[in-house]
Order: C-alpha cells, then structure tokens, then sequence
C-alpha cells in the first residue's frame, strides 16, 4: 500500500510527511483506490454477493464506499443497522446478525424493513415471533447454524465450534423445526455461519461449503423454501510479507464443484479482508530509553489506538519513516499507557531513530481506530481517507478536554 518515491513515503498520490504537517499523530489513513480495488477483485473472483462486515471498520465513509461498489451491510448491533442505513446502503441489502438482540432492536430492524434477521437462538426466534406479531407483519429470518467446525485460528476469533457462543447447534435442528411449525410471523429463506476470522485453509472452506450445502437441503427437505445461503467471512489476510496469501481462484474452484446447480444464491460476509490492507496507522517517537538491555521507542500511539496487537498478540509490520542513519538498531516499540501490555512489537531493526521520527503501523484498516478507546483518559486517533492526490479527514474525535467536558457532575453532588 506504501509506494517509495524519492525516499519519500505515499499512499496513492499523497505524501505522509504532508499529512504529517496537516495533523497532529497519532492518526489513521486509508486508501481509497486499494480498498477498491480489493472488493473488486474479491467480487469479480467469487461472483457470489458480498455483504460488507462492518464491524471490521464502521466509518461511515468507509462503509459507503462499500455501498457505492455494490456491497451489502452484515450488521451484528442497531448503531452498526443505523449506520449502515445512513451511508446509504440499501434496507434491502442489509443482514442483521448478532447473538444479544432485544425485542427493541428486533422492532427496529422489522421497521427499517431490511432484508433479513439472522437468528441465533431458539429463544431469539420466538423473540422475534412475538414482536412482528406485535407489529402484524411476517419478518424474513435467516437461520446462522454453528456447524461446529474448526477455522484452525485463534481461540479467540473462532465462532464456529460446538463450544463457541455463536449460532443454533446443528444438534437442535429438530426442535427448532417443531417450534418453527407453530410460528405464524416469520418466514425462513436462509441459512449462514461463520466459523471464524483469519482462515487460509482451503481444507477449511471446503468442510463449510459442503456442511451448508447438506444443511440446506435438510432445511428444502422439510419444506422451507431456502433462497440465500451465506458462507460466512473470516478469509486470510496477510500481515507478514513471508505469509502466503489466501487462493482465491481455488476457494473459487471449490465453491462451483460444491454448488453445482443448487437453487439458491450465495453470498460471503468479509470485513477484515476488503479493508486490513488498506489502512496504516501513524505514529511519532516521544521518548527513546534503555532498560536492562532493550532499546524502546515509546510512540503517541498505544493500546487504546490499537488493541490488536496487546489483545490477541497480534503482528503488524513496522517501518521507520525516518531512514538518514546507517546504524541499525533493534527495537521494542511501546506505547505510553500505563500496562505492561501496550507492545507493538518487540525486537525489530530499524535505522536509529530519534524523538519526533515517524513509524508506519502496516495493515491496520480492520479491528483499528474501531476497537480504539479514551483508556488513561488519551484522546481518540483521527481518520484519514486518502484518493488519488487528495486526502480528507473522515473521522475527527473529541479531545481530551471535550470529552472530559461530557462527564457533568451532577449537581447534588459535594
């Protein structure tokens, strides 16, 4: 995504040094024509419909970019359903997944008229029942199964084991269909899963594809009319250059030998692989010290700008803007929150770097500024959206004195 150009750093046609004088760091950038680029290949390559997870990032700009290459929205939360519907996606092109929802946002989802609700309890789908009842309409539902399969990721982002919170186990099928012969207000047209983030695994994909296949025809079997089978996200992307990327054209291959003439449209719900690649985040050096033995760049950004790393152990690449000295130095790059956690990287050589020198945090557009947060009180991280030779500001948070600001004392207070 970076191009060098005369020892210069640039994202499309625009300079980091000049965003750098514009706006204070740390702050995130992202490319337009990659993210483009990216959704049009995964589309052009899959043919399937693409419904954008937005939970990966939820910028509105972000998200109708999505809207304008043709993406749907894959919700799991109203705030996303009420962002998604205010960058302009489509109600129709809209799933509303989630395992938490209450009798309001279902009320809210059947009112904003989207697609679908996908259900993932028994106990969601009679909610859901009562509350078109209460509204005198019949709601279209999706049913996400848990086909209790291993993504062979981290324990942390899997979603689709027996064990996990997710989905309606397969074992529970009949019982769900006793329940469904008595409801009068929902009508099922599709089924879905996900099992999980980061997947490279063809092996994987091809255990999804024919565990839904034979589960939509368990679900035609007893009379349902299924027109939508969702296939889930959680496609691999590369963090690591020595990484070898996720085999498009054969997920392809797979996917046509397993739904060969099958009566119903596909669709994937990718968040992390249409943007990951395409966001940066940017920091500055505020401190270098020596201890015991370890030299630390401490930078603007930490874990409150972003999480990843701390929370899942999660690797992003980094480089040094700053190249003029010759003398390479291996660095533990941390962040200025008070937790022995906030690490971005440990033991990584870099040209000597100095206080004020600027580091490129690569592959940062998913689960970034979205998981960010004001943790010792720090201010939020600003977004950039970069297009050609221009770049704007897409997100600018509160300060610090803002939201300090927000948090009135009460009056009866003393």
């Amino acid at each position: 995504m970076i191009n060098h150009i005369n020892n210069k750093h640039f994202i499309e046609g625009v300079s980091l040094e000049d965003i750098s004088q514009a706006h204070p760091t740390p702050f995130y950038v992202y490319s337009q024509s990659k993210i483009t680029s990216t959704y049009e290949s995964l589309k052009n390559t899959l043919d399937t419909e693409i419904f954008y997870a937005i939970k990966a990032n939820s910028n509105q700009a972000i998200i109708k970019l999505m809207a304008s290459l043709g993406a749907g929205a894959d919700v799991v939360s109203v705030g996303e359903l009420e962002r998604a519907i205010t960058a302009g996606v489509s109600s129709k092109k809209i799933i509303f997944e989630g395992i938490g929802k209450t009798k309001k946002d279902i009320a809210y989802a059947i009112e904003k008229n989207i697609r679908l609700i996908n259900v993932e309890s028994i106990d969601e789908l009679e909610r859901i029942d009562k509350v078109a009842l209460h509204q005198n309409i019949k709601v279209d539902i999706g049913i996400r199964l848990n086909p209790n399969i291993d993504g062979k990721t981290i324990d942390k982002i899997t979603t689709g084991k027996k064990t996990d919170k997710f989905g309606i186990d397969t074992d529970q099928l009949e019982e769900m269909f006793q329940i469904l012969k008595d409801l009068q207000n929902v009508n099922l047209i599709s089924i879905s899963c996900h099992v999980g983030s980061q997947i490279f695994s063809i092996n994987v994909f091809i255990k999804i594809f024919q565990k839904m296949k034979n589960n939509a025809q368990i679900f035609i079997d007893k009379g349902y009319s299924i027109k939508h089978v969702d296939l889930g996200g959680g496609l691999g992307v590369k963090y690591q250059e020595n990484k070898e990327a996720l085999n498009l054209k054969l997920l392809k291959e797979e996917l046509n030998k397993c739904f060969n003439d099958t009566p119903y449209k596909l669709s994937f719900e990718p968040g992390r692989y249409l943007v990951a690649n395409a966001g940066i985040l940017i920091t500055s050096v505020i401190t270098t010290k020596n201890n015991g033995g370890i030299n630390f760049l401490i930078t603007d950004a930490g874990m409150h700008s972003l999480i990843r790393p701390a929370l899942y152990q999660a690797h992003h690449e980094i480089e040094a803007v700053n190249k003029d000295s010759n003398e390479f130095i291996n660095y533990t790059i941390a962040g200025p929150i008070c937790e022995s956690s906030d690490i971005f990287a440990k033991n990584i050589g870099l040209p000597k770097q100095k206080v004020g020198n600027l580091l490129v945090i690569k592959d940062t557009g998913a689960y970034g500024k979205v998981m960010a947060s004001n943790y010792n009180s720090r201010g939020l991280p600003l977004e950039i959206l970069v297009n050609n030779e221009d770049f704007v500001v897409i997100h600018q948070p509160l300060n610090v004195k803002e939201f300090i600001a927000l948090d009135q004392i009460p009056e009866w207070f003393n």
